[in-house]
C-alpha cells in the first residue's frame, strides 16, 4: 500500500515489446493447435494408458511394508538355523509393523481405485489386488507367528516368503507409474 503523494512504480512494457511478444506467442499456438489462415483445425490427443504418478505420502507408505517383511524373513531363517526364541519375537514384531503401515497403503490404493478413471481401472484394481493380498497373507503370518515359536515353522517361513515377494510386487508396480512426459 502506498502513501498518497509517494511516486507509483512503473511496471509498464514499451507498447512495441508487448505486440511483438504478443505476435510471437500466437504465432506459436496457432502451430501447436493447428490454426491457419483458412480455418482451424480441432484435435483432442488422450492418453488413456499413464497413471497419475504416486502422491508423496502414498509412496512414503509403500516404501514399509517390504523392508519390514523381508526382515521378517529373514529373522524366520535365523529362527529357523539358530532356534534362538528372539527371532521369532523380532519376526513377530516386524510383521506387525508391516501390517500396520501396509493398512493405510492398502487403504490408500483403494481410494485411489474408487477416485480412478475407467481407463486405469484395470491395473489400478491389479496394484489394489496385490496390496490385499499381502496384507491379507501377512494378517496369516502374524496369526501363524503368534503361536508357539517351535510351531511357526516351516509354515511361517513359506508366508514370510510369498509375503516378501507381494510386498516386492506391489512396491514394483506403484512406483513405476508413470512420471510426467512418459507413457507406459
Amino acid at each position: 500500500m502506498h502513501r498518497a503523494g509517494a511516486a507509483q512504480p512503473s511496471f509498464r512494457v514499451p507498447a512495441e515489446t508487448t505486440r511483438a511478444a504478443r505476435s510471437f506467442f500466437l504465432s506459436r499456438w496457432r502451430a501447436a493447435v493447428g490454426f491457419s489462415e483458412k480455418g482451424y483445425a480441432v484435435v483432442a490427443v488422450s492418453a488413456p494408458g499413464a497413471l497419475p504418478p504416486l502422491h508423496p505420502l502414498h509412496a512414503i507408505l509403500l516404501a514399509f511394508p517390504f523392508p519390514l517383511f523381508l526382515g521378517a524373513l529373514l529373522s524366520d531363517v535365523a529362527y529357523g538355523r539358530s532356534f534362538e526364541l528372539q527371532w521369532a519375537n523380532f519376526s513377530s514384531w516386524l510383521i506387525a509393523g508391516g501390517l500396520l503401515v501396509g493398512a493405510f497403503a492398502v487403504i490408500w490404493a483403494l481410494v485411489d481405485l474408487l477416485r480412478g478413471g475407467r481407463a486405469h481401472r484395470g491395473r489400478l484394481a491389479l496394484y489394489f489386488a496385490v496390496l490385499l493380498a499381502m496384507w491379507v497373507l501377512g494378517f496369516i503370518n502374524a496369526l501363524v507367528h503368534a503361536k508357539d515359536a517351535w510351531a511357526t515353522m516351516p509354515e511361517g517361513l513359506y508366508l514370510s516368503v510369498v509375503t516378501t515377494v507381494l510386498a516386492v510386487a506391489a512396491a514394483w508396480m506403484g512406483y513405476s507409474r508413470s512420471r510426467p512426459g512418459k507413457a507406459t
